[in-house]
């Protein structure tokens, strides 16, 4: 449409003050309408211009002037036709000023003309769809609007000069055409021609015109379109500049304007160009199919929702895809795996694209699976790493060799040289493992005589190994285990507790077990471990473990992180699948199931040998193992202690440790207080067997250290912050015999004592004593007592000193009459003269000499509530 703001010719025109080819004095002017045959038809239309113009008559003429102008009409009659002629003289010279015009736009001025139209032309797209394949190309249909906006144009004598032009010629219309579209940064590579029909068009400045038209298309040098589209694919495309050329025809009305060579150029860069339509994998399932040979193989079925940004219409026949699988190096040729066709897939404006897909895998080959040079993994290791890491992996699609018949020829030919890579989204596995356990575990400690950092230098286990793994529910297929291998790290807290080597194939075997509601379907795999070595990296983790083991009241949970091996069956045949991550919780129970608390008893006690500072001895031990698990003990070596203090040291050999009561065990040990720690280690052995002898109940420590596995100390040296209690053996006492003369006390003779009895003589001033010895087997001697006899606690009875020495056999025996120095006048002896004849409960502290073979000790006895006989 006309600008709102340019005057219009035509009411320009019709603006002129006075027509000369009329006149006021003419009698037929009061009324305009009325005409002769005389009548030139152009001054009628020139009058009926001026009343529509809406002049009023001059009233105020006078009437002579009227009559003059009737005479001068009726008698000069060929002047009068001279005057009528103007008329029709403008309208001619017009129509030639039109025609000049044209010509000038169209001969003259083309080079403004182009650049008015190649700066004011506006055509937005509406609605772009392929109405058809043809074998040729593709008939499209492309409906649109166009128009001519002068405020585009930048030049102001451009912008004139193409708005009078343009509302001169009106319309323009083409005659059918053929537009090239070439890629000039290729070579003037073309890419392909559109056969566009005749079209008709309004060019007055802002008209809008509706363009609807069915264009054939046909692609161009098939080879160079393959080259761009591949350097687009690879990232290698930063700009591509398009530029079309054509030879176009034009007219206006019945006026050639002559063939026009018109030229486009388009610059694309950067976000510009069309990016990789996004595409969400929707729904995968692989299952097994025959084959037409009879054999297994394998089907993919897949459906793709691409995201759609354009306007564009059209419905894609068949096609035909092989799918590769990248090789060992990049400059390695692609490995093909599969074929896939899809249907028919229908394409609406600005909606995502939905695409079935059926790929089929007829069997593995063998460049598959051969191990890449200098690797021992292969190109199926690489490819399923990255997709079982999470790792978005990549595949290669490249038109079939063997396409659909309802494919066009010229499709085939484009698209079997395009290799386009496929984004591949990983699977994670992760939480697979829904259930991992360990029954029959067998725990071996290191080998002493193994050479460190060997696999025999490390603690093994042995167990039957159950995982439960949640199958995909993409994998509908059978599959079978029938061994696996791993590295397994174990962690605890998220800290890295060792490393479980299983780098040796384990025999394995699998059952899929069918899903329940809600779930997908699971494979039960079971495995025989057998001495696998456990590597402690850690010793705090470890020691962690162990102790929320033995003093937890609740299970302890480590973490598993493996890459797994499997050696798996399908109907393509058997292949490894490597580093398979595999993680999971692992519920080890607090060992509660026997009962009771892992606390060593010591039963029969010997001594083997002496010195002047230490004891060599061996026990037999009992112990109650309250977990499931059994341990095979070569070698392993003790502290023993006491309030932290070093006093020596136990060793056990070749000691298998089973579930629930283990009986005696035989322990050898070192009783060496002064070599173990000096004179603080001295002073700790006397209190401690003082403690003992006076009837205390007394334990020892038991503790690892870093000598405890010679190969591992770092393993003894983390066992080294649990403590065993050790209680001491008890001195069983045989109840009194009344009828011995001794009366029942009625209190328990089962604790530690060392006396059992006393008694104490008046007149003789001497006493005796019925002593217990802790050795079952060696006599104990004793060289020297300095003793105190106390009644009620603190009262002195009387003093004995004694230097003579005298043995103490094992089994009870009577001292010899010692002699007493009574507290003559003092409350406690005279409660001892109150009690003659009877008996009297006293306390007795004394300081004791002993020696066992070249062993010597002095120890400090105190000894409560003694039944001392009183006689006279």
């Amino acid at each position: 449409m006309p600008d709102s703001k340019d005057p219009d010719p035509r009411q320009a025109s019709s603006d002129t003050p006075n027509d000369p080819g009329r006149s006021k004095l003419s009698p037929n002017s009061a009324n305009p309408h009325q005409s002769t045959e005389t009548t030139p038809l152009l001054s009628r239309q020139d009058e009926e211009q001026d009343e529509g113009q809406h002049h009023e008559p001059d009233q105020s003429l006078p009437s002579s002037a009227a009559s003059s102008l009737r005479s001068l009409q009726a008698g000069g009659s060929s002047k009068v036709v001279h005057r009528r002629r103007w008329p029709s003289v403008v309208a001619l010279l017009a129509l030639c000023t039109a025609v000049i015009v044209i010509m000038t736009v169209g001969f003259l001025a083309p080079a403004i003309a182009e650049d008015y139209a190649s700066q004011a032309m506006v055509f937005q797209p509406t609605h772009l769809s392929i109405d058809s394949f043809t074998s040729q190309g593709v008939r499209a249909k492309v409906q649109g609007t166009f128009q001519l906006d002068a405020s585009r144009v930048s030049n102001n004598a451009v912008r004139n000069f193409g708005r009078a032009g343009t509302w001169i010629v009106r319309k323009v219309a083409s005659r059918p055409t053929d537009v090239q579209v070439y890629l000039p940064e290729y070579g003037n590579l073309l890419l392909g021609t559109a056969a566009v029909p005749q079209i008709v068009v309004d060019v007055r400045n802002r008209h809008e015109n509706f363009i609807d038209l069915l264009s054939d298309l046909a692609p161009g040098d098939t080879a160079g379109i393959r080259r761009v589209a591949n350097d687009w694919l690879e990232g290698r495309l930063g700009q591509l500049r398009v530029e079309a050329r054509a030879d176009i025809a034009l007219k206006t009305g019945i006026f050639s304007l002559g063939t026009q060579s018109v030229g486009q150029s388009f610059l694309f860069q950067g976000h510009e160009l069309p990016a990789f339509p996004k595409y969400e994998i929707t729904r995968l399932s692989i299952h097994e199919v025959f084959m037409p040979n009879g054999q297994k193989g394998m089907a993919v079925d897949a459906a793709l929702s691409l995201i759609n940004e354009y306007p564009v219409k059209l419905t894609i026949p068949p096609l035909g895809f092989d799918i590769l699988v990248p090789n060992c190096l990049p400059s390695d040729p692609y490995i093909p795996l599969a074929e896939a066709r899809t249907g028919l897939v229908d394409i609406e404006p600005r909606i995502d694209v939905d695409v079935n897909v059926t790929g089929v895998v007829q069997e593995i080959p063998d460049t598959l699976t051969a191990a890449c040079p200098d690797s021992s993994s292969s190109p199926l290791d690489l490819l399923l790493g990255d997709y079982l890491h999470g790792q978005d992996t990549t595949v290669y699609v490249r038109g079939a060799q063997s396409p659909p018949p309802d494919t066009p020829a010229w499709i085939s030919d484009l698209i079997s040289s395009i290799t386009v890579p496929l984004p591949f989204p990983g699977h994670t596995f992760d939480n697979a493992i829904k259930n991992f356990s360990l029954a029959d575990v067998h725990f071996s400690l290191p080998d002493p005589v193994a050479d460190p950092g060997t696999p025999e230098a490390q603690p093994k286990i042995s167990a039957t190994v159950k995982a439960l793994v949640a199958l995909p529910k993409e994998m509908n297929f059978p599959v079978n285990v029938s061994r696996v291998r791993a590295d397994a790290d174990v962690y605890y807290h998220k800290k890295k507790l060792g490393k479980l080597d299983l780098h040796r194939w384990q025999e394995a075997n699998s059952t899929r077990l069918n899903a329940t509601a809600g779930e997908s379907d699971t494979l039960l795999v079971e495995s025989l471990v057998s001495n696998a070595p456990l590597n402690i990296t850690d010793d705090d983790v470890f020691t962690e473990v162990i102790q929320a083991l033995l003093f937890g009241q609740r299970s302890v949970q480590l973490h598993i992180d493996a890459a797994v091996d499997v050696d798996v069956g399908t109907a393509l045949g058997a292949f490894v699948i490597k580093q398979i991550p595999a993680q999971g919780q692992i519920a080890v129970k607090p060992p509660t199931r026997h009962g009771g608390q892992l606390t060593p008893q010591v039963g029969s006690l010997e001594i083997l040998g002496t010195s002047a500072t230490s004891l060599s001895l061996r026990a037999k031990v009992n112990i109650t193992n309250p977990t499931d698990y059994y341990a095979v003990v070569p070698f392993v070596d003790l502290h023993i202690l006491s309030n932290g203090t070093i006093l020596g040291h136990a060793t056990a050999r070749n000691v298998r440790v089973v579930p629930g009561v283990n009986k005696n065990l035989m322990v050898e040990a070192i009783w060496d207080p002064y070599d173990a720690s000096g004179s603080e280690g001295q002073a700790v052995g006397q209190a401690l067997l003082s403690q003992y002898i006076s009837g205390n109940a007394t334990t020892l420590t038991i503790k690892t250290h870093r000598g405890t596995i010679p190969q591992q100390p770092r393993l003894g040296e983390a066992l080294s912050l649990l403590e065993l209690e050790l209680p001491a053996p008890k001195l069983r006492v045989p109840r009194r015999d009344p009828d011995d003369g001794g009366e029942d006390d009625g209190e328990d003779d089962d604790g530690p004592r060392f006396i059992r009895d006393a008694t104490f003589r008046i007149l003789s001033s001497t006493a005796t004593f019925t002593l217990l010895s802790p050795l079952e087997h060696t006599i104990l001697y004793i060289n020297h007592i300095n003793a105190t006899a106390f009644y009620n606690h603190t009262a002195p009875v009387g003093k004995i000193l004694y230097d003579l020495p005298f043995a103490v056999p094992p089994e009870p025996m009577q001292t010899p009459k010692l002699p007493v120095d009574w507290s003559l006048g003092s409350v406690g002896y005279e409660a001892v003269k109150n009690a003659l004849g009877g008996h009297l409960k006293l306390d007795a502290m004394a300081t004791v000499k002993v020696k066992i073979g070249n062993y010597a000790e002095t120890i400090r006895f105190v000894g409560h509530g003694i039944g001392a006989k009183i006689r006279l």
